[in-house]
């Protein structure tokens, strides 16, 4: 096999968007890591998600965080300083994440990018022999989240998805008493992500600013004039060129929680509806949506609002200790009702509950943040080769459900009939044009990947 230089890996990724076909010779070490065998990590992304997740990396044992690549040069100098604070050495800086993908060194990657480059970020890593821990949701459309499973078994890569809470014990309590029938059989599931975010004050288009490289942060996405309220504070989140709105990058954190307990995998049809009514700030996602999914013998329904102050996330605190949250007012649960029962459940540490009727709880368990454990299990299924709790393959059938409520909104609320194994839609062709995008070039998703 024809070794790949460095500069040629970047010429060719730059023109074609993949690798070139001897990538592989770019590939860390297959064999089984012992647990002192140092594993070295690049960041992709340096936002307030990224600089978190790099600090957490660099103070994992026998890891040195040895890259932070933003297009923004503004944002790369506090969380390398941060790094330097946990006694490591300081990181290389790049605005090009390129430069550290054909670095043989680096062993994996952590993808803390917004939503549009999640896929094709994490597709072009493991062609380049990385692991990857991508932040949730897996990917901006139901087609390129396929894509990713597809590289991350061909390359024979871990890539965890950033849903934290499977690599919560509570967690998996719950689905184990669940699955033992300790609700009976359940029918009916409601996941909830109700809260508020502030209107964003209309702004100009204007000049970029200096020290972003706006086309390289653009990437996959179309070419258009730079704006601040489609760039910056996670702006993007409400813009389908980049992301889905809150139901995709926000509740599918619950929505996978959800489907975990309920053991299903994909739906049969989805019917959501919602608007616009009360964020008047050219947002592209609707601030309600209602969505029903249904599955076998079971039937979930999602609530999403952006204008509910009286409900909110679970508290830090919380997270933290023996408490609950107060379930009515929990912005982030999951309720999940049986023949036998009902089981209130919270994302992130917030613990469950079991109730038979309102004079007899059932059992319950107290949770803790798994948002530590979560980066451990990854790290440690580098080194065994193991699957990791929160796989790519898991996380795209999640995020998928909320790709699905996304595109019946945007027809117009038509139900629609889903066919789970060629992932596409059975009654509606143009919903069928929304399960991918159009690529900008060269920032493609190949067929192949």
């Amino acid at each position: 096999m024809k070794k790949i230089t460095r500069r040629t890996f970047l010429g060719n990724s730059a023109k074609t968007g993949i690798a070139a076909s001897g990538m592989m010779t770019l590939a860390t070490s297959s064999r089984v890591r012992g647990a002192n065998d140092q594993i070295v990590v690049g960041v992709m992304g340096a936002g307030g998600r990224g600089s978190w997740l790099s600090r957490a990396f660099a103070r994992m044992p026998n890891v040195v965080v040895a890259y932070l690549c933003d297009p923004d040069a503004r944002r790369l100098d506090r969380p390398a300083q941060q790094i330097e604070e946990e006694r490591q050495p300081r990181p290389k800086t790049t605005q090009d994440f390129r430069v550290m993908l054909a670095d043989p060194h680096v062993d994996a990657v952590v993808n803390a990018t917004p939503d549009h480059w999640h896929a094709l970020g994490t597709i072009l890593a493991c062609q380049a022999g990385k692991h990857v821990y991508c932040e949730k949701p897996a990917s901006h459309s139901l087609w390129e989240g396929r894509k990713m499973v597809e590289a991350a078994r061909k390359y024979n890569r871990v890539v965890q998805l950033g849903t934290q809470t499977r690599s919560a014990p509570y967690a998996q309590h719950a689905v184990e008493r669940l699955a033992a029938g300790e609700l009976g059989e359940i029918h009916y599931i409601k996941v909830f992500n109700m809260k508020t975010r502030p209107e964003l004050v209309p702004q100009p288009d204007g000049p970029v600013p200096e020290g972003l490289n706006y086309d390289l942060w653009l990437g996959p996405a179309p070419m258009r004039p730079y704006n601040p309220n489609f760039y910056g504070g996670g702006n993007w989140n409400w813009k389908w060129e980049y992301s889905g709105g809150d139901i995709i990058n926000d509740a599918v954190h619950q929505i996978d929680l959800a489907r975990w307990l309920s053991g299903q995998a994909s739906p049969k049809s989805v019917y959501a509806v919602g608007g616009i009514f009360q964020l008047k700030d050219n947002q592209d996602s609707p601030d309600t949506q209602i969505v029903t999914l249904e599955f076998e013998k079971l039937t979930m329904l999602i609530q999403v609002t952006l204008w509910t102050p009286a409900l909110r996330k679970i508290p830090q605190l919380i997270r933290d200790s023996d408490l609950f949250p107060n379930w009515p007012f929990c912005a982030t649960r999951v309720e999940v009702y049986g023949t036998k029962g009902l089981m209130q459940c919270g994302r992130h540490g917030g613990g469950w509950q079991i109730f038979i009727n309102e004079e007899e709880p059932g059992p319950s368990e107290y949770g803790r943040d798994p948002s530590i454990a979560h980066i451990e299990n990854f790290l440690e299924c580098i080194r065994t080769g193991q699957r990791p709790n929160a796989d790519i393959e898991e996380g795209h059938l999640s995020t998928s459900l909320c790709h699905l409520a996304n595109i019946s909104y945007r027809v117009g609320g038509e139900k629609l009939l889903f066919d789970a194994t060629a992932e596409r839609f059975i009654n509606n062709g143009n919903a069928n044009q929304l399960l991918k995008r159009t690529y900008r070039h060269p920032w493609v998703v190949p067929e192949v990947v």
